[in-house]
């Protein structure tokens, strides 16, 4: 049997557009972002989608275009070697500094108004969330205090909406298992923003380079090529940084940046297929003894870390030393996860300490869709072995919400909605 991935080259690093326009020309539907985009409960964007050259290379490019005009897209202003740098082009005016600076619950109430699919919307606030953590840390201050500037700006929220409803709707078209980002690639030198002089890779980038581990390689040339939102966007998709040793690619998206420099900003997105079967890949497994917390505290924990990317999570007692019963807590990650795994159970438990491991296991290919019933649409997982069957295993928030409206047994709606799916 075949799996379907997504792999993101990033030889000439990664911004939010380039990431856009590469999904778009890997398949997206535009016709859907579109749709997305006029929902939005913000106005006075429109973007455009047209096809340029770069380096002779046929490309896709995004463009949001704003009303007034006093972002620029790509953030060329904020460059050292850039001229003609004004109170203006900075944001320092009190329209624009009103206008420009939100919050991550400002930006969050966005994504939330904004009528697209669910999983587009969880992977709209994921990467915002992972922009604020990293700002966070940059600039030492709480998540809820981070006030985003040029990420924040009006077209970066255009860009990482769209980068979610293009990623959700390519995923579905083409059942894609796995995203492969091997590693980011990123100049060198400074440049100029509101703080001041910063050094490349900007510090935001360097602090999602280091809790996500990716591998950054640097190019030997100047200019940044890793902006924190095609960072951000990036990782909040990652699953494997290794690539397969042999895959078939089904379709390539050419995507391109706005700066000139002197490796062309081109984002390649490939489709590719591998072969599979009962696959293989590795997991880490996180453990530590707990014997002085509360049953609210621990559920807390366990909904922090699903929340936050866990794979599984569980507690099975247990009896520690001195004879003192306690619950033993397991937490299943990728190992892109782990160090945000630790930090929350660290932060949120009184553990001093976590067991890990790294650990092969097999999986069985699947995919998700959602099918329309008379009860409203529902969201299924199928699941193929490997002769070939299949088995649909409705999802739990689907099955419980039709069973709320309508006033149905659980199971009554749970076995409807399989039999739905068999019929797809």
């Amino acid at each position: 049997m075949k799996e379907t991935s997504l792999y993101f080259e990033c030889n000439a690093g990664i911004s939010g557009d380039m990431a856009v326009a590469s999904l778009l020309d890997a398949g997206a539907s535009e016709e859907v972002l579109q749709n997305v985009l006029k929902s939005m409960p913000v106005k006075g964007f429109s973007v455009e989608i047209k096809r340029v050259k770069k380096s002779g290379l046929d490309c896709a490019d995004f463009l949001v275009n704003l009303e007034k005009d006093n972002h620029d897209h790509d953030m060329e202003y904020l460059f050292e070697h850039e001229k003609n740098i004004n109170k203006d082009s900075l944001h320092l005016n009190d329209e624009c500094v009103h206008h420009e600076h939100r919050t991550l619950k400002d930006i969050l109430k966005i994504i939330d108004k904004t009528l697209m699919t669910e999983n587009a919307k969880e992977l709209s606030k994921k990467i915002f969330t992972i922009l604020a953590e990293a700002e966070s840390k940059a600039h030492n201050v709480p998540v809820e205090e981070v006030h985003f500037h040029e990420v924040g700006a009006l077209d970066s929220i255009v860009d990482i909406i769209s980068f979610a409803v293009c990623f959700d709707d390519l995923k579905e078209k083409y059942n894609i298992q796995k995203v492969y980002v091997p590693y980011l690639c990123e100049g060198h030198g400074t440049i100029k923003c509101q703080h001041g002089i910063i050094p490349i890779p900007v510090p935001a980038v360097c602090n999602m380079v280091e809790r996500f581990k990716i591998p950054l390689k640097m190019l030997d040339v100047s200019g940044e090529y890793v902006t924190p939102t095609g960072a951000a966007a990036a990782l909040s998709v990652a699953s494997d940084f290794k690539m397969p040793e042999k895959f078939v690619i089904i379709r390539t998206g050419l995507g391109a940046g706005k700066r000139s420099y002197e490796i062309p900003g081109i984002l390649r997105a490939f489709i590719i297929e591998e072969e599979s079967g009962c696959n293989k890949d590795f997991i880490y497994k996180l453990e530590t003894n707990i014997d002085d917390s509360t049953g609210e505290n621990l559920g807390f924990v366990l909904d922090m870390l699903l929340k936050n990317g866990a794979k599984d999570v569980n507690f099975s007692p247990c009896v520690m030393k001195k004879n003192r019963p306690a619950c033993l807590l397991t937490v299943l990650c990728s190992e892109c996860d782990v160090k945000k795994m630790e930090e929350l159970i660290f932060m949120h438990t009184s553990t001093i300490g976590i067991r890990k491991v790294k650990m092969e296991r097999s999986i069985l290919p699947r995919r998700e869709f959602s099918v329309s019933t008379e009860y409203g649409n529902a969201n299924v997982k199928e699941v193929t072995l490997s002769d070939g069957s299949k088995r649909f295993y409705p999802e739990y928030e689907s099955v419980a919400e039709i069973a709320k409206n309508k006033g149905l047994p659980f199971l009554e709606v749970y076995r409807f909605i399989q039999d739905e799916a068999v019929k797809k």
